[in-house]
């Protein structure tokens, strides 16, 4: 089968935290409803599944595209280290995120711990790119760098848990790397690029006392949290690509995916035997393959398949960015 890029139907999902910026700003069909929070664009994960939009393999779901194309789509990835129970589910997530209202406090566990729990899955590495954020607005990423388990069980069960956290006011265009084991929250009037392994095991920490109309509090995993979490990684400081350079540029390189950004000018992405996820958090970019050129909007994501050709990826303008993400060598 000829290599092209894959499009899918993005699994959206609707929370009180979320808004209507996917939509507006993204171009999600999320119609006249003003609380999706989240937009998976590429996900394999159980019911979650985007399912292809046109060409030859529309109506697939990702997991049906891997079972009948996996060295076509993923290459030579060793799929029994995909999943933990072997099945070899493709091994990324990519997600947009509308935040509202300030998200619980959070931290994911690493593959290890994961794989123990009663229902297995993958730890969680994620890492964010800030497409929009209001004044105001703050990121938690990391403990403040003196504080250990004790302290932190101390600032939780006082309702004081802001007091132990790193924060700090994001730009557009920031790079936040959020490593397993890193206590997090992201705060209100953001819109976030997410690219994580493909996990949703999430162990909330507090949820800034807020309790419902009935006036029931969600639940935590208090001991779960302070078990996973990471107490010698300290605060996490966001990254910037360099605005004069041109090309890719390599913002997170862990053992988990790497994320690539351009911000101006033209170079290649595929052809390289990896997969690649694309997506332009704003403005446009075109995108050379086979011959034809097709131009991208905010909030359009493909997915390159590992047996796909060289292409060309061209940012057109000075508002524009594209990002990439593949698995590490």
């Amino acid at each position: 089968m000829n290599a092209y890029p894959l499009t899918f139907h993005p699994v959206l999902k609707q929370t009180i935290w979320g808004g209507r910026r996917l939509g507006t700003q993204l171009g999600k069909p999320i119609g006249a409803d003003s609380n999706y929070a989240e937009s998976w664009d590429i996900v394999d994960h159980g019911a979650d599944q985007s399912v292809v939009a046109d060409g030859p393999l529309a109506g697939k779901t990702l997991a049906e595209v891997i079972a009948s194309n996996r060295k076509w789509l993923l290459g030579d990835v060793d799929v029994k280290g995909i999943d933990s129970k072997g099945s070899g589910r493709f091994p990324l997530l990519f997600k947009y995120l509308d935040c509202n209202r300030v998200l619980s406090v959070q931290v994911h566990p690493d593959d290890r711990y994961a794989a123990q729990m009663s229902q297995p899955d993958l730890g969680k590495t994620e890492a964010w790119y800030v497409v929009a954020a209001d004044p105001g607005s703050l990121i938690y990423a990391g403990l403040k760098s003196d504080v250990n388990k004790a302290t932190l069980r101390e600032a939780v069960q006082a309702g004081q848990t802001e007091q132990a956290l790193h924060s700090f006011q994001p730009q557009v265009g920031d790079i936040v790397f959020i490593p397993a084991g890193t206590v997090h929250a992201l705060g209100a009037g953001l819109v976030i690029a997410e690219i994580q392994q493909s996990s949703d095991t999430t162990f909330r920490l507090f949820d800034w006392n807020r309790v419902d109309e009935q006036g029931n509090s969600r639940p935590l995993h208090i001991s779960k949290s302070l078990d996973v979490t990471d107490y010698a990684s300290g605060p996490v400081m966001p990254r910037r690509p360099d605005e004069e350079v041109a090309g890719w540029q390599t913002m997170v390189q862990s053992d988990k995916f790497v994320m690539q950004l351009m911000t101006k000018g033209v170079d290649t992405l595929g052809g390289d035997g990896k997969f690649h996820i694309v997506t332009v958090p704003r403005g446009r970019v075109t995108l050379e393959f086979a011959g034809e050129t097709q131009t991208l909007g905010a909030g359009t994501t493909m997915l390159l398949p590992a047996a796909s050709s060289t292409c060309k990826v061209a940012v057109p303008s000075p508002d524009s960015v594209v990002m990439a993400s593949h698995l590490p060598d």
